[in-house]
């Protein structure tokens, strides 16, 4: 592994949140990353979208410190992949997926699913929590409206309700970014839309962490994010402010088709392919 130096940011500026350089990712005598950059400074609402094997989630992986890259640097939240404790640094960052679900059990309640997030543990057992604790975790349930089913076990919640639980455990720490790793790829039309307008809500909160959303699809794009990467085959295909980089030409490009691309009266975008 060869990770790229840094000078550590100055004491009195604030370390920008998400920085990654020449990432390059390798496996098996594949690259799936290719000299791949990306900085998500705070008030940046990013998304990465591309094709189903363009390197989206190793990409995030390599963000959330579950992957290292075969070169590259790595900043997370000030902090140099190599020279830090992971397991500290990513009590920092918030994480959700489509496939987190899975991972917990049903009977857990919405509260302890939230309140697991303090020690980045799957389990309420493993550690020790109080009542502030459990307050911290209903004001998360409620940033995302469902403090309705702070009670509720896991497993008698909707898919889409599980995905805005699981959003709100991101929020437990006070994370310094939010990393969401294609959220709605199991949810029907309705959870679809509960998710977006959750997410829409957190890109309007101005004091609330910079996220990075991953998806394949424009129209689970919330109105709200600022900044777009586009992927195809590991390698970007443009990026920066969103409505310079998310095209119909880029996105045609991205996805090897000849798209349309339209954004909507509520802000939101829709995309087909042209006959």
């Amino acid at each position: 592994m060869n990770i790229l130096g840094a000078t550590k940011a100055s004491q009195n500026e604030p370390a920008i949140p998400l920085e990654l350089d020449h990432i390059v990712f390798e496996r098996e005598g594949r690259r799936i990353l290719d000299d791949i950059s990306l900085h998500v400074s705070t008030g940046h609402y990013w998304l990465v979208l591309g094709a189903n094997g363009s390197g989206k989630t190793t990409l995030l992986r390599i963000a959330s410190m579950y992957e290292h890259p075969s070169s590259g640097s790595v900043r997370v939240l000030g902090e140099l992949l190599g020279r830090t404790d992971v397991r500290q640094l990513r009590r920092r960052v918030g994480y959700a997926s489509a496939a987190l679900g899975a991972d917990f059990r049903p009977a857990l309640t919405a509260t302890e699913i939230v309140m697991t997030a303090k020690y980045a543990a799957l389990e309420p057992w493993w550690h020790q929590y109080d009542e502030g604790d459990r307050s911290k975790a209903h004001d998360c349930l409620a940033r995302m409206g469902i403090e309705d089913l702070a009670d509720r076990s896991l497993g008698t919640l909707s898919s889409g309700e599980q995905q805005r639980v699981f959003l709100a455990r991101t929020l437990m720490n006070d994370p310094g970014i939010v990393l969401l790793d294609e959220p709605s790829a199991r949810l029907d039309l309705g959870g679809r839309e509960q998710l977006v307008a959750a997410l829409g809500d957190l890109a309007a909160d101005r004091d609330g962490p910079p996220f990075v959303l991953v998806t394949h699809h424009v129209d689970e794009v919330p109105d709200g994010v600022t900044h777009a990467l586009l992927l195809r085959e590991g390698r970007a295909v443009s990026q920066g402010p969103i409505d310079e980089a998310l095209t119909e030409t880029s996105l045609s490009e991205c996805f090897e088709m000849n798209l349309a691309l339209e954004r909507r009266p509520d802000g939101r975008l829709s995309a087909w392919a042209r006959r």
